[in-house]
């Protein structure tokens, strides 16, 4: 399971000096780490954290604003105490506020991250993938009975805050690393320093920022560079290790292929058949599909990795598939599949092919499509190819300017951008043509969708419209 409660508090006051290299005085307990004032919780300690990381990092969006500039809202919101710039103290002055003054506040983030990390007595295992890294973190805490941290924390803060809310008693611990450019996966493995790295997939997510696909290749792969010389690499079976230099001595494998550690034999439904080692299993494959089914496999093989028994990751619950990775919203005659957190390519076909084979529900099979971000040079392919996929289906729409002039089959309408107009006339749309029960998968770049929270709002108006199956 995900543990978050623990029985003391997340860190001590001296502790965080000693952490930060800073002179040990008494100050109070911190019961959590936060670096966005609205969502503080009483007794945490606020990071104040610049908008603009400076060239160390290679982020989509960088701002002037900076997080000493919400400091007041911080203790307002009840913060135990506050990390802050040295030369920006001044700000957070003021009667019994405890504070922690260092030169940079992203380095004492990545700090906080690395002292707990030394902290750590059982193993940590790092996951990373083009796609279905946060339902591999979910599958591998649940079978693991492991800590991890919700949500998709896996930048150059998410790793390091990862780190700094875990319990200095837990054991094991799952992280997620992610990336969008080169460079990123191998200090935040260094800085998790993994006993086990998972790499779950290599597609062709964020495209455009490398120079070819065998470039997204070997950044995954650079997990690798933060394991120990006892560590293990468990991979996919379809991705090439050819020139990586710090291959582990020890590789499980998972997937479909004869020679895989832990090979998927079969998927009916939301039960998949493996075989682990010489030994024949069955295991309840949460959210169905073959995709998921392979992150499962991953999972068993991280147990194996762990000489963990295999058991512990055959009867997984179906909730485990987070929000907007394709969990199933049942609202009226309306059976939505909430995918819209991301996607690429591999992941698109992924969701259309458990659409068509597989739907959740029986009757007409339809899907609101976003564009892809991010493809490049790769885009216009790739598009044409998810709406020949998509042409199968029932009828669907499309949103983004990415997608063809011509789509083949059953286009029922198409939008340059997600707003209001566009949710009526979706809206519009279901309740003239879909009045019967039916499925409706909803998938796209994070932008398109996730950020504007467009799936609830459209669960929201086809409960108002009193749909009913």
């Amino acid at each position: 399971m995900i543990q978050t409660a623990q029985d003391e508090p997340l860190w001590r006051w001296p502790e965080l000096c000693e952490a930060l290299d800073l002179p040990v005085v008494d100050g109070p307990d911190v019961a959590g780490v936060a670096i966005d004032s609205r969502q503080l919780k009483q007794g945490e300690l606020f990071v104040a954290l610049a908008g603009d990381p400076g060239s160390r990092f290679t982020v989509t969006h960088r701002s002037e604003r900076d997080g000493h500039d919400f400091i007041e809202q911080a203790f307002a919101a009840g913060a135990a105490g506050a990390l802050v710039s040295r030369d920006k103290a001044p700000i957070a002055a003021g009667t019994g506020r405890a504070l922690l003054k260092v030169a940079d506040t992203l380095d004492g983030l990545w700090q906080l991250g690395a002292a707990r990390r030394r902290q750590l007595e059982g193993p940590v295992v790092a996951v990373t993938g083009s796609s279905g890294k946060t339902t591999a973190k979910a599958f591998l805490a649940a079978a693991l009975d492991a800590h991890a941290t919700a949500g998709s924390l896996n930048n150059h803060l998410g790793v390091p805050l990862s780190l700094g809310l875990t319990p200095r008693t837990a054991r094991p611990v799952v992280i997620e690393i992610g990336m969008n450019h080169p460079g990123e996966i191998a200090p935040l493995a260094q800085l998790a320093r993994p006993n086990v790295a998972v790499v779950v997939n290599v597609g062709t997510a964020h495209i455009e920022n490398f120079a070819d696909p065998d470039g997204i290749r070997k950044e995954k792969l650079s997990i690798v560079e933060g394991l120990s010389p006892q560590g293990i690499l468990v991979v996919h079976d379809e991705v090439d290790l050819t020139g990586i230099a710090a291959l582990p001595e020890r590789i499980l494998r998972f997937g479909r292929s004869g020679s895989a550690d832990v090979r998927l034999l079969a998927l009916d439904g939301l039960t998949a058949r493996y075989r682990v080692g010489a030994v024949e299993c069955a295991a309840a494959v949460p959210g169905g599909g073959w995709h998921r089914a392979q992150t499962l496999g991953a999972a068993l093989a991280v147990l194996q990795a762990l000489a963990m028994p295999v058991d512990q990751g055959l009867s997984l619950p179906q909730h485990l598939v987070p929000a907007g990775r394709g969990a199933i919203r049942q609202i009226g005659s309306a059976t939505l599949i909430d995918d819209c957190y991301n996607a690429n390519p591999a992941s698109m076909a992924a969701a259309l092919e458990q659409l068509l084979t597989d739907p959740p529900r029986s009757g007409p099979c339809y899907a609101l499509l976003g564009e892809m971000k991010e493809l490049g040079d790769l885009s216009a392919d790739a598009h044409r190819t998810v709406c020949a996929q998509a042409a199968g289906l029932d009828g669907y729409w499309l949103v983004g300017d990415a997608w063809p002039e011509a789509a083949p089959g059953n286009l029922l309408g198409r939008w340059p951008r997600v707003d209001e107009r566009t949710a009526q006339s979706l809206l519009k749309n279901t309740r003239i043509n879909l009045d019967e029960p039916y499925n409706l998968l909803i998938k796209g770049s994070n932008s398109v969708f996730w950020q504007s929270r467009f799936v609830d709002k459209l669960a929201d108006g086809l409960a108002a419209a009193g749909l009913s199956g």
